[in-house]
């Protein structure tokens, strides 16, 4: 059965275009769920409602999550409640943007 650590281990290897950061270290991923026929859902937001690039993350996002074994499909869902900030950013990101 496909784990949530596969999962996110797998979204850690997707950066965002603009910042190069993973989108988990970034804190843009809201949720993780997976059924028991292998289906995910991911939710998620971007860093602001006007931003772009929600296909040049989440076109990566499925893909890379698809390899993970025993993953039979991916879908991502765009949110933006509640709104992202700052706050959700890991030290590593903070660090990585001289925010520390």
């Amino acid at each position: 059965m496909v784990t949530k650590k596969q999962i996110e281990t797998a979204l850690k290897t997707i950066p965002d275009p603009e910042l190069g950061i993973s989108v988990v270290d970034l804190g843009l991923i809201y949720g993780i769920e997976i059924d028991k026929k292998g289906g995910v859902a991911i939710r998620m937001t971007l860093t602001s409602i006007g931003c772009p690039l929600f296909n040049l993350i989440a076109d990566p996002i499925k893909v890379a999550v698809a390899k993970v074994k025993g993953v039979k499909n991916v879908h991502v869902d765009l949110t933006f409640e509640p709104p992202w900030s700052m706050d959700r950013m890991s030290k590593e990101a903070k660090m990585q943007l001289g925010m520390m």
